[in-house]
């Protein structure tokens, strides 16, 4: 197809591709002369992925570009490709000149965090610096009962990877297990934030309002009692 056609498939813009294709995002079209190329579905389906990236995962235009190189290229094993792919999407904060002892202290609990959960995490993983950065925004504002809840934060994101990984080692080959993580990473972290602002207001507003905030086992339980009610006739009083 040609890029006016590769346009209307994908909804993104003829200068948009381009663009695309000039900042490494997006491979060029097979030339078929001068001033004309000829794109594929391979095509469509990276043009897909850089919007998700971009747009909804939030990864800058140098982010995504670098995230797509790691997945590209070809590696010996997948923990190799998908640890380059990873890393690439975290980037470490920047530390401010006389931060040297806060960042110390929160790098020694995340150490420590890791080291007590049984993890088998590189120091040099930038997320480690990234979890740090967190932790030193909260002590200086005074948040430190928020540090006690470290632990309640690792268990559940364990449980979340660790059925995610399941899923992807189903995955035939490298490549898809490589692309699915980038994805899920980008796309988890916003539907994780977003499955957490929710969860917030159902618990908050219960507990504003002095009730329990239902499970999904108390939902569940709820409108079976619901069902089992509906279609009975009245019972007429003598």
């Amino acid at each position: 197809m040609r890029i006016s056609e590769l346009s209307r498939v994908t909804g993104v813009p003829s200068p948009t591709i381009k663009y695309y294709v000039r900042e490494g995002l997006l491979p060029p079209g097979e030339r078929t002369n001068r001033n004309q190329a000829q794109y594929g579905e391979r095509h469509v389906r990276r043009i897909k992925l850089v919007r998700a990236l971009v747009e909804v995962g939030g990864l800058s235009i140098a982010t995504a570009r670098d995230v797509l190189a790691k997945i590209d290229a070809p590696e010996l094993d997948m923990l190799t490709s998908i640890g380059k792919a990873q890393f690439a999407m975290s980037t470490p904060p920047q530390r401010q000149p006389g931060d040297e002892e806060d960042w110390e202290d929160a790098a020694r609990r995340v150490d420590e965090l890791v080291t007590r959960r049984g993890w088998r995490s590189v120091p040099t993983n930038p997320a480690r610096s990234t979890l740090a950065s967190a932790l030193v925004a909260l002590e200086r504002l005074g948040q430190q009962d928020k540090l006690d809840l470290l632990d309640t934060y690792a268990e559940a994101a364990e449980r979340i990877v660790a059925a995610e990984i399941e899923v992807l080692l189903s995955r035939p080959d490298v490549d898809s297990m490589a692309e699915g993580l980038v994805v899920w990473t980008a796309l988890g972290d916003v539907m994780l934030s977003s499955l957490r602002r929710i969860a917030q207001e159902n618990v908050a507003t219960a507990r504003l309002a002095g009730v329990p905030a239902r499970s999904a086992d108390e939902a569940e339980t709820g409108d079976e009692d619901k069902g089992e009610g509906e279609g009975e006739e009245p019972t007429a009083e003598a």
